[in-house]
């Protein structure tokens, strides 16, 4: 990422800029007629047709300008700039009426796709040298720290998906926590390696055999004012999935250091919720493990009990994450919380089903669903809720134990992996798990391949609906 996101957007002061053009397909003749020879010539020998993300350089003067064809709207959405930010030269720009219009969109949204489209993850290249900042000035001054706010996030959910296990192990998923406690003045409180056992069985149970390199820890931050809201967010955390004894193939392993994706969207939620000084008594809780093969690992037919008193038959080894996520939603629900929200990269029937675009979302109150769908329309962050249908618990019997932690059959089996996490949450909480894939294999304007957020402005937009009075 840019070293200084906060420089990509800045206030308009009337400083030097070069001109941006929006224009669609209802307005483009009007704009080529408003336009000389030498332009008119330039714009068709680029065969640019304002279709929405075409891009093309005009020459104006001693200088030039930008012309970007849009969908025809009054606000911008998120990512209609985002190829502008991708590919124009190095530079200072400010978006102007172009000389057949009178008034421009508002640019909303597009504020965060300009800044995540500047996204580098470089750590690694020895030529990491990042292409000059294409900073882009606004009127809209009010907008700019609240977009800057959520590019941040998105980069930072970014970063941490990317960097490898081995970097982003659950000691690294610790110092991300303890970095934002120190930040934003939060209380944060580890529980780690053997040390967890007795109070949260399951998360040891996963992580133990990788206590050696990267020991097991329960990691929870506590921020706000006793007197606000209580949220709970939780974040799955397992920085590598092997499979543990259910070994994975080695095509299944590949992008396994993004199996800790729902940790980064927890800890960006929480970032956001902090740094808005939203008011709620915010309770972050993130497992984080690494699902290794060893001597002492679990092993297919073990009993494990958890926090909640329930027993667990392990029937998969591979099915790790509503474990270590079922000791954690136990704690969050001790709270008794307003409201519980966890992200998880939980299973690949949510992917088979969705794609990879679409988190699935399961939710226990209908207008709690509606208004997380709505905030995800808003910011082009779009969630598709998944039924938590009763019908299918029956699939969680167990011949020896309270539960099996993965069912027989392919059924259904996001549904029913949520279902498994619902018997941790505490009864009559206000509860919304999020089954996101964390990665994007395919590049887009202002998406690069990789780690990605993926509902997270959707779950900020309801946290603001409900407790910020958006």
């Amino acid at each position: 990422m840019m070293s200084d996101i906060h420089a990509l957007i800045q206030p308009d002061r009337g400083q030097k800029a070069i001109p941006i053009h929006l224009v669609d397909k209802g307005g483009f003749d009007a704009l080529l007629r408003a336009l000389g020879e030498v332009q008119r010539a330039t714009i068709a020998a680029h065969k640019f047709e304002a279709a929405a993300g075409e891009v093309v350089i005009v020459p104006e003067g001693q200088g030039w300008f930008a012309l970007a064809g849009i969908e025809p709207r009054e606000v911008l959405t998120t990512w209609c700039l985002a190829r502008l930010a991708e590919v124009l030269p190095g530079g200072t720009y400010r978006i102007v009426p172009h000389p057949a219009q009178t008034a421009i969109p508002r640019m909303g949204p597009a504020l965060v796709g300009w800044v995540a489209a500047q996204y580098r993850f470089d750590r690694y290249k020895t030529d990491g040298a990042s292409a000059d900042p294409r900073v882009l000035v606004s009127q809209e001054v009010r907008a700019i720290d609240p977009a800057l706010a959520e590019a941040s996030a998105i980069a930072l959910v970014r970063d941490l998906v990317n960097t490898p296990a081995e970097d982003m192990g659950p000691a690294g998923l610790e110092a991300e926590a303890r970095a934002l406690a120190r930040t934003f003045g939060g209380e944060i409180h580890v529980v780690s390696g053997d040390a967890l056992e007795r109070d949260y069985p399951m998360v040891h149970a996963v992580g133990r055999a990788a206590s050696r390199h990267h020991a097991p820890r329960l990691i929870e931050l506590e921020w706000g004012d006793a007197r606000h809201p209580r949220v709970a967010i939780v974040g799955k955390g397992v920085s590598f999935d092997t499979g543990g004894l259910n070994l994975k193939p080695g095509s299944g392993m590949a992008l396994m250091k993004k199996d800790m994706g729902g940790a980064a969207h927890a800890l960006a939620l929480a970032r956001l919720v902090m740094e808005a000084k939203l008011p709620v008594r915010l309770h972050l809780l993130v497992p984080a493990v690494e699902n290794a093969v060893a001597g002492n690992a679990m092993r297919p037919g073990d009993v494990l009990r958890s926090r909640e008193g329930l027993s667990i038959e392990i029937t998969n080894t591979d099915a790790e994450g509503r474990l270590i996520l079922g000791d954690a939603l136990t704690r969050a629900s001790e709270g008794e919380p307003d409201l519980l929200i966890d992200f998880a990269t939980l299973t690949g029937a949510a992917r088979v089903a969705l794609g990879p675009d679409l988190p699935a979302v399961f939710a226990r109150n209908d207008a709690t669903a509606e208004a997380l769908a709505s905030a995800g329309r808003d910011r082009d962050d779009p969630v598709w809720r998944l039924p938590l249908h009763d019908g299918y618990r029956e699939y969680l019997k167990s011949d020896v134990a309270d539960l099996v932690n993965s069912h027989a059959n392919g059924f259904a089996g996001a549904s029913v992996a949520a279902l498994f996490l619902d018997r941790f949450v505490g009864e009559g909480i206000d509860w919304v798990h999020y089954d996101t894939f964390a990665w994007r294999p395919v590049a887009k304007p202002g998406r690069p391949k990789g780690g990605e957020a993926l509902g997270l402005r959707a779950a900020w937009g309801l946290l603001q609906a409900r407790y910020g009075g958006v």
